[in-house]
């Protein structure tokens, strides 16, 4: 329960804002174990899954909730493949939004369009469920590497059906088939950020589904709650950052004048982890051989001292330790592979979709708890009482 006192100065002081602390509701999808840095997807570990999977074997877990086999992995990535082709009028109306148009506005009013399309959109019957799902993880990357050609003048990539998730997005964003080591590592990418548990978009979705919503309006929600910075578009703001900063001798500069301000550096601290954050450590070594392969090694080296420099200067200023999260190595990892720094929020939004379609279907069919069950917090009324000589109402005429 949340606590709220208003104290003599009429400041609110609240515990557990933001329901920080508060149990919501079971899930089987993922858990993140904070004070030991880790993460797992039903049961299996971020590392391992990084080190041994694909994105589309990891997602057919977290829709599924188990590992496929040869013949369901050959179905899945073919129900996928098959599902790349977005309709004409979503092509048209992204080409008739403005250049200067907020990427991840375009992708909600998108995704509100390919509700129209979807032969399942008000079928309540789970397998139909699986079915939008593999629609909509399969049409978003489309939408988005669509969207980042129009808007720079370039002409629309239609999917190739012949390669992986991770690869086509590359090939419709740079117009080349990637290399199989780029397109490995940011299929890694993909794996690393496919679910979070109750993130602040994935709650948001979990919320809607409860009223009984359509997937779509649900998807939609959350990504308007990505869009928030302080949610998504850290990284974007990292590489940002990185560039400013410019050459790894002003880096130790930039730091130690940001946090003696009071500032924030991107991409290190974390809500849930008191240590390292695991995708972080594996995202690390991404930016670094990708800084070999593109031959631009600054990009990780002066990664590499903001992290170090943080820290020291963190444990001077605040007598406690910060670690990097997963945005600040994804930041280089994506730019080096030639991805736009204003895609990176909506890039998130086509690595989480996994994710998001997963606990709406958990949240849908009950699949962790008894019953499923509308979302309806409560909250505590703070403000003035209808008992009150203030609150007396008066007609309009006689108002001061």
């Amino acid at each position: 329960m949340t606590e709220t006192k208003v104290d003599n100065n009429g400041q609110i002081n609240t515990k557990n804002i933001g329901l920080r602390g508060i149990h919501v509701a079971d899930t089987m999808i993922s858990g993140v174990d904070g004070e030991n840095g880790k993460l797992e997807y039903r049961g299996y570990s971020i590392t391992d899954l990084a080190k041994y999977s694909s994105f589309e074997e990891t997602a057919y877990l977290l829709l599924y909730g188990d590992l496929p086999n040869q013949k369901q992995i050959e179905e899945f990535k073919a129900e996928l493949a098959n599902e790349r082709d977005i309709p004409d009028l979503v092509v048209q109306t992204l080409k008739s939004r403005s250049p200067s148009a907020l990427s991840m506005d375009v992708l909600q009013s998108a995704i509100s369009l390919l509700a129209d399309y979807d032969p399942d959109l008000e079928s309540e019957d789970k397998d139909a469920h699986r079915r939008k799902g593999i629609r909509l993880i399969s049409k978003v990357a489309t939408v988005i590497a669509a969207w980042d050609r129009i808007r720079n003048g370039l002409e629309y990539i239609k999917p190739n059906k012949t390669l992986s998730h991770s690869a086509n997005f590359l090939y419709m964003i740079n117009g080349e088939k990637p290399t199989e080591e780029i397109a490995k590592y940011i299929d890694i990418a993909f794996i690393l950020h496919a679910d979070h548990s109750f993130n602040a978009s994935t709650f948001v979705a979990r919320g809607v589904a409860s009223t009984r919503a359509h997937m779509y309006a649900a998807v939609t929600a959350a990504i308007g709650t990505l869009s928030g910075i302080l949610h998504g578009g850290a990284n974007t703001r990292v590489m940002k950052e990185l560039i400013e900063i410019g050459e790894p001798d002003q880096v130790e500069n930039w730091v130690k004048s940001r946090l003696n301000k009071g500032g924030l550096v991107m991409g290190m601290g974390h809500a849930q982890y008191k240590t390292n954050d695991p995708r972080a450590i594996i995202l690390k070594g991404i930016s670094e051989k990708l800084g070999t392969i593109t031959n631009e090694p600054k990009w990780y080296e002066m990664t590499q001292m903001i992290e170090e420099i943080t820290k020291k200067e963190f444990l001077k200023l605040k007598k406690r330790n910060i670690h990097p999260n997963v945005d600040l190595y994804s930041a280089s990892v994506y730019y080096m592979a030639g991805i736009d720094t204003e895609i990176f929020t909506s890039l998130f939004a086509v690595q989480r979709m996994v994710g998001w379609v997963a606990h709406i279907i958990e949240e849908k069919f009950a699949e962790a708890q008894p019953k499923a069950v509308l979302y309806r917090p409560s909250s505590t009324y703070i403000g003035r009482s209808c008992g009150d000589e203030s609150c007396k109402y008066e007609p309009i005429e006689k108002r001061k």
